[in-house]
């Protein structure tokens, strides 16, 4: 069947928190699955896949999402067994609703052993050079009974040659036990991708690690505010009454200034958002003393104002995902970070239950590429396989944001720090 792009009449919000803001044609749909199947190499493959347990259908979920040129990436993590391959490419353009998965680079890096491939990836970045830092936590089954099979590891593809360049195991120390290294940005700062750094999410023991490409080093930063908000760990969802208690989790880049770039943060189990001088967390002697560094922002979200994932465009606009109300909230990082100054600018209760990942990419003008994944529902063995469960969303930033409060006046400078 052609593929019809669904335009989404995007309805008016219940937030207790925000308000919500009408808007039309700003946020579409490019796949949805109702459960996810791979390009397998013969149909022989396939069924000798299932007979031997290493295709369970049911257990395969998208997480990360991110886009470069004419395609785009999916992660699937091997959260549970039968999950054959743990990243994917699609084309952008593409004349299937429900695509099968293209493992990527190639199926060998999915089937090696000694932790020389790939063991489960959760997320990806893109930098302004066309190499995707791939996140592997090394663990599989985390939903089941976990096994860490392999150190966290960063990797590098170059997605002009489709060649892993890099490969960089976070040393033990910075991995703490039942550590869940889950995120990252990638804060490129010219066309060279000179001075490159990683920022990486432990959701699980509140911390965040930092990765230097010139010399390959890692470090650490603890701080209280990666922690989760008690009350905002209990989460009700279409019924569904469940506690997280996940900590630091979303990040995102503001706009380059006089040398310097603030790191937006929050913990998923939080209703706070709070900003870090990039030129503290890229100095590994600041690890120890800049605990005054890290600064609350402004408002609470409210009760239901988890989110999971956030990205900033070049218009210093950040969109994000509030995953307890069905939404895709804006904030126009100029201004105070108070409620009068954020927006929900897209929900839907069919489509975008639980908007996980979100990225912008690198196009111009730019989109906003979201995964949906029903995760609670996957986590609790809910998932309907008769229902679309999986959705590949985009959204257009400038039609998201106009008429509203996110909108940047024409003469606006600076972020808000």
């Amino acid at each position: 069947m052609l593929l019809r792009l669904v335009c989404i009449a995007v309805v008016l919000a219940t937030s207790d928190s925000f308000n919500s803001f009408p808007q039309r044609n700003a946020i579409e749909t490019l796949y949805r699955w109702k459960q996810i199947d791979y390009a397998f190499p013969s149909p022989q493959r396939r069924r000798l896949a299932i007979q031997n347990g290493e295709f369970n259908q049911i257990n395969v979920i998208p997480l990360g999402i991110e886009r470069w040129q004419d395609r785009v990436f999916v992660s699937t993590p091997r959260w549970k067994k039968g999950v054959p391959a743990t990243l994917s490419s699609l084309p952008v353009a593409s004349q299937e609703e429900s695509p099968l998965l293209a493992p990527y680079p190639s199926w060998d890096w999915h089937n090696a052993d000694n932790c020389t491939g790939f063991t489960s990836i959760y997320r990806m970045s893109i930098d302004d050079c066309g190499v995707m830092w791939v996140l592997d936590s090394g663990q599989v089954e985390a939903f089941e009974t976990a096994r860490q099979l392999c150190p966290p590891t960063l990797f590098a593809i170059s997605l002009a040659t489709d060649t892993v360049v890099g490969r960089f195991p976070i040393p033990s120390e910075y991995v703490l036990q039942n550590s869940l290294i889950t995120n990252l940005v990638v804060d490129s700062r010219d066309a060279q991708c000179r001075d490159l750094h990683v920022y990486i999410a432990d959701a699980w023991r509140f911390g965040l690690i930092v990765f230097r490409d010139s010399d390959t080093s890692f470090w650490r930063f603890n701080h209280y505010s990666f922690y989760p908000e008690p009350l905002l760990s209990n989460y009700t969802l279409h019924g569904l009454n469940y506690q997280w208690s996940d900590g630091l989790f979303g990040m995102s880049l503001g706009q380059y200034q006089l040398g310097d770039r603030p790191l937006y943060y929050h913990s998923m189990s939080s209703s706070l958002e709070f900003v870090v001088k990039t030129s503290v967390i890229r100095d590994p002697s600041r690890v120890n003393n800049a605990v005054d560094e890290f600064k609350l922002l402004g408002d609470s979200r409210g009760l239901r104002g988890q989110v999971s994932a956030a990205a900033i465009d070049r218009n210093g606009v950040m969109l994000f995902n509030l995953i307890s109300q069905d939404s895709i909230g804006c904030w126009d990082t100029r201004k105070e970070y108070k409620l009068h100054n954020l927006r929900i600018v897209a929900q839907n209760n069919e489509t975008l239950v639980f908007p996980n990942d979100l990225r912008i990419d690198h196009e111009v003008p730019q989109l906003g590429w979201i995964i949906t994944n029903r995760l609670p529902m996957y986590q609790f063995n809910l998932i309907n396989p008769n229902e679309y469960n999986y959705r590949v969303m985009f959204i257009d930033p400038n039609a998201a944001i106009e008429g509203t409060v996110c909108q940047p006046f024409e003469n606006d400078h600076g972020y808000y720090l």
